[in-house]
C-alpha cells in the first residue's frame, strides 16, 4: 500500500512539473471570423487563424435556415497555403447557384485541422442576408411583420391590416392558419423588387418564398389597393404551402391559385369579366387542363385564375370547409389529383369538371377546349401529318429502288 501511495505522489509531481502534457491538444486560435453579404449576389466568408503547429486543412460548413424535411448543410474545402498563420476567404456566388430571399438567415462554422491531425470547430454563427441598399422600417402584429422604406406609417399599417384580414378569411373559409411567422418586405416598385432577385422575370411583382416564411413584393405607396390584394394573395400561397408541408406535399395549380385568391376580399373585376365571357361563350378551360400550369398568354392566364377561384368556391359552397381541409391533408400525403378528389368527394377531375360546369349553368364540355388543351387534334393537322407521312414513305421507297439498281 505504501508503494502504491508513493507511486501516485510521484505521478502527480511529474504532471505538475510538465504542464504542457495536459494542454497538448490545445485548439487552433481563431483570430477573426466573419461573413459579409453582397446583396443579392453573394456572401463572402473569411477566417484568420493561428497555431503552433502548421494548419493544413480548412473547411467551411454552412446551411440556410428554412423549412426542410431533412436539414441540408454544405461543406466547402477552402484552398490556401498551409502555415502557422492563415488568412482565408470563400465567396458563395449566388449568380451560379441561385439567390436567397431578403432577410434569409445563414448559419456557418469553420473546421480547422493542423499537421498533427487535431480538429478545431468554431461555434455556429448566423448572418442575415439583408438588403442594405435601403433604410428599412418595421411594423409587426401577431406573426406578421411588414418592412418598408418608402411611404408613411399609415401605408404600412393598412398593408398589415390587409394581411391580418387575409389570415382571418383563410381561417374562416378553409380552416388553415399561419403555422410559422411571416415577414413581408415591401419594395417601392416592381423594378426595385426585381433588382433584389437573382434572374427575375420582367413581370415579377411579388414572390412568396414558402420555405423561408418570406414574401417580397413591389408596392408603390400610391397603389395601396392593388398592394393589399397582392399581399393577401401571396400570404394565401404561404399559408396553404405551410399546411401541406412534408416530403410529398403537392397542390395542383388550380387549387393553389384558387386558395390564394380566396384570401383576397373578392374576385377582381377584370377577372370576373373574363370568367363571365367564357361562361357565356362556353369556352372555359377544363379543370384537368389547369392542374399543372397556366398558359403564357395573358388573357388565357387571367381566365385560368378566375376559373381557379370559381372552382374553389364551388367546393366550399357545395361541400364545406371541412372537406376542403381534408383535401389538403390528402395532398400533403402525396396523393395524385384524381385520387385525392375521389378519396374526399367521391369524384375525379372529370367528374369535378362536370359538376362545376353544371353549377355555372353549362352542359357537357364542348370539343375542342380553349387553346387545344385536352381537345382532339384539328382535322387539318391530322391531314397534314398524313400527307407528310405518305411523302416520307414514297421517298424511302424511291431511295431503296435507286440503291437496288446501282447494285445490279
Amino acid at each position: 500500500m505504501k508503494k502504491l501511495l508513493l507511486s501516485l505522489v510521484l505521478a502527480l509531481v511529474v504532471l505538475a512539473a510538465f504542464p504542457a502534457v495536459a494542454v497538448a491538444d490545445a485548439p487552433v486560435n481563431v483570430v477573426s471570423s466573419e461573413a459579409t453579404p453582397q446583396f443579392p449576389q453573394a456572401i463572402t466568408f473569411s477566417l484568420e487563424a493561428e497555431s503552433a503547429t502548421p494548419i493544413e486543412d480548412i473547411d467551411l460548413e454552412y446551411r440556410v435556415h428554412r423549412s426542410s424535411v431533412l436539414p441540408v448543410s454544405c461543406r466547402v474545402d477552402v484552398g490556401f497555403n498551409p502555415g502557422t498563420t492563415v488568412d482565408v476567404s470563400w465567396t458563395w456566388n449566388m449568380l451560379e447557384t441561385g439567390g436567397l430571399p431578403p432577410g434569409a438567415e445563414v448559419e456557418y462554422r469553420w473546421l480547422v485541422r493542423d499537421a498533427d491531425g487535431r480538429l478545431t470547430e468554431t461555434s455556429p454563427t448566423s448572418v442575415q442576408f439583408n438588403d442594405t441598399r435601403y433604410d428599412w422600417n418595421s411594423l409587426s402584429s401577431g406573426q406578421i411583420t411588414i418592412t418598408w422604406y418608402e411611404g408613411d406609417t399609415s401605408f404600412a399599417q393598412q398593408l398589415l391590416a390587409s394581411a391580418l384580414d387575409a389570415l382571418q378569411r383563410l381561417e374562416a373559409d378553409i380552416g388553415v392558419s399561419l403555422e410559422e411567422p411571416a415577414t413581408i418586405h415591401v419594395y417601392a416598385s416592381p423594378s426595385d423588387l426585381q433588382s433584389a432577385l437573382v434572374y427575375p422575370q420582367e413581370w415579377t411583382g411579388g414572390v412568396a418564398f414558402y420555405d423561408y416564411g418570406i414574401i417580397a413584393i413591389g408596392i408603390p405607396p400610391g397603389s395601396l389597393g392593388w398592394g393589399s390584394r397582392a399581399i393577401a394573395h401571396e400570404l394565401g400561397h404561404l399559408v396553404t404551402r405551410q399546411a401541406i408541408f412534408g416530403p410529398y406535399g403537392y397542390l395542383p395549380t388550380w387549387l393553389d391559385e384558387g386558395l390564394a385568391m380566396d384570401a383576397e376580399p373578392d374576385l377582381r373585376s377584370d377577372l370576373a369579366v373574363y370568367l363571365a365571357t367564357a361562361i357565356a361563350s362556353d369556352t372555359l378551360f377544363s379543370i384537368r387542363s389547369i392542374c399543372s400550369s397556366f398558359p403564357s398568354d395573358t388573357a388565357q392566364a387571367s381566365l385560368c385564375y378566375a376559373e381557379s377561384y370559381s372552382a374553389v368556391q364551388f367546393l366550399l359552397d357545395s361541400y364545406g370547409r371541412s372537406k376542403l381541409l381534408e383535401l389538403l391533408g390528402v395532398f400533403k400525403d402525396g396523393s395524385t389529383c384524381d385520387d385525392a378528389l375521389l378519396a374526399v368527394y367521391g369524384f375525379d377531375l372529370d367528374g369535378f369538371n362536370v359538376l362545376w360546369r353544371e353549377s355555372l349553368g353549362l352542359g357537357p364540355e364542348p370539343t375542342p377546349t380553349p387553346g387545344g388543351q385536352g381537345s382532339s387534334m384539328p382535322v387539318l393537322h391530322i391531314a397534314l401529318i398524313a400527307i407528310v407521312g405518305a411523302l416520307g414513305v414514297v421517298f424511302v421507297l424511291l431511295l431503296v429502288n435507286l440503291l437496288l439498281r446501282r447494285t445490279t
